[in-house]
């Protein structure tokens, strides 16, 4: 996996839901006709003009900021946001830089490099103009603010937004997303923040099942809750900035289409974390952790790496096909150390999973990235060569996964010709 990107994983929660938009905790406000959005003109510190749409509540409450997924923009909230200030809640949804109608140079336009710099060092400062607008305006209550978000880039984006804003941000709602070490780190420590994890095995962009597993797992507030709508996975896809998949319906607010009582589930929470209880959820939700959360919280402790080898060599004398976790999520751990430049913690996160997982040539691929990027030159080599071998008995993956296995490992043995 090139990239901890958003496979199917181990169900927590299987929802089967009567569609509830309408119903519920709303009650009396929803037979009122639903606010029209305001489109306002926020001036970033650059000049860049961004688009967002205000759905103001009818009466002083808390507030919520949507952000969208890498391959949509704003308006696709429009349903949402309505049904959250018709609930109380005033919305502000954006428009990021590069997207919809927010001035910047398109996304789609920009080199790797470039969009990785706006990723780090300019939506941030965008999406906090927002969010000062939205805690600016009359009627919202400031220190009770709620942050959803879509998608790798929308879910990131809230997870560091609640960070910056720790003191403010009272309640997540993520959908088929991810967030990497550092939102990762946040969200282990910010046991007083509930979030609601949201995910379908449909999702066009594996593995974000898992992704939205480990998110949940590591997410250490006892109100956290699980939606994971069950179906059939789909082949590998791509990348999230892919506009059209074969299969649409299972990625972020795509959802709402597929599964119609969704915004209902998203505008109960809020209303329950931000008006009834703020900043609480009842404990537990009906949600339970993996079973390979203990696992891998363990491998991010001291010596984890070993120890948890030594379980997974315990588990096979008993039986010798167990398995103690997803091939996947040991794969996305190992790319957010190398992400960070901690490849050491990577190479061995990428040794357990080889040990876990022998013949699979995604797993030995990752762990010659890991071994390239602590200066192991050789063992990457075997490596990259040990992926390619295994290509032709490692089925389980699309031609498509297959390929960008075969690239990878191809490429490194060409850089490393090179380096030699």
């Amino acid at each position: 996996m090139k990239r901890s990107s958003l496979c199917s994983g181990i169900a927590l929660v299987v929802v089967t839901l009567l569609a509830i938009v309408g119903t519920g905790v709303c009650g009396q406000a929803q037979s009122q006709s639903p606010p029209a959005p305001r489109v306002v003109d926020l001036k970033a510190s650059d000049g860049t003009v961004l688009k967002a749409s205000y759905f103001a509540a009818a009466k002083p409450g808390p507030g919520v900021l949507l952000l969208h997924q890498g391959n949509r923009q704003r308006k696709v909230w429009d349903d949402l946001a309505a049904q959250l200030a018709t609930a109380g809640i005033n919305t502000l949804t954006l428009d990021l830089r590069g997207f919809g109608e927010s001035g910047g140079t398109p996304h789609d336009q920009l080199t790797s490099k470039e969009f990785s710099r706006t990723q780090k060092q300019i939506w941030p400062a965008d999406i906090d103009t927002a969010f000062q607008y939205l805690v600016s305006q009359p009627g919202v209550k400031g220190n009770v603010i709620g942050v959803g978000g879509a998608g790798l880039v929308g879910v990131n984006n809230s997870v560091h937004t609640a960070r910056r804003h720790s003191a403010e941000v009272k309640s997540l709602a993520l959908l088929s997303g991810e967030t990497f070490l550092p939102g990762l780190q946040f969200l282990r420590q910010a046991s007083q923040l509930p979030g609601l994890f949201v995910v379908a095995d449909e999702d066009e962009y594996p593995p974000t099942v898992e992704a939205m597993e480990l998110l949940y797992s590591t997410s250490s507030n006892p109100g956290k809750k699980f939606v994971h709508y069950a179906g059939k996975e789909p082949p590998w896809n791509g990348d999230e900035d892919v506009y059209e998949a074969p299969v649409p319906g299972g990625h972020g607010t795509d959802m709402f289409k597929v599964h119609p009582e969704l915004p209902g589930i998203i505008v109960d929470w809020f209303v329950t974390t931000l008006i009834k209880t703020p900043g609480q959820a009842p404990v537990g939700n009906g949600s339970a952790d993996p079973p390979f959360a203990p696992v891998i919280k363990q491998i991010e402790m001291p010596g984890g790496a070993a120890q948890v080898t030594q379980q997974l060599m315990e588990a096979r004398r008993k039986d010798p096909k167990a398995q103690l976790w997803p091939e996947s999520i040991l794969n996305i751990m190992g790319y957010d150390h190398l992400r960070v430049g901690d490849p050491k913690p990577a190479v061995e996160i990428m040794k357990l999973n080889v040990a876990a997982y022998p013949e699979s040539a995604d797993a030995n691929d990752s762990l010659g990235d890991a071994y390239l990027a602590d200066g192991q030159k050789e063992l990457a080599r075997q490596s990259a060569e040990k992926a390619l071998a295994l290509l032709a008995s490692d089925t389980k993956d699309s031609e498509a996964r297959r390929n960008v296995i075969r690239d990878s490992a191809q490429q490194r043995l060409k850089q490393l010709g090179a380096a030699h």
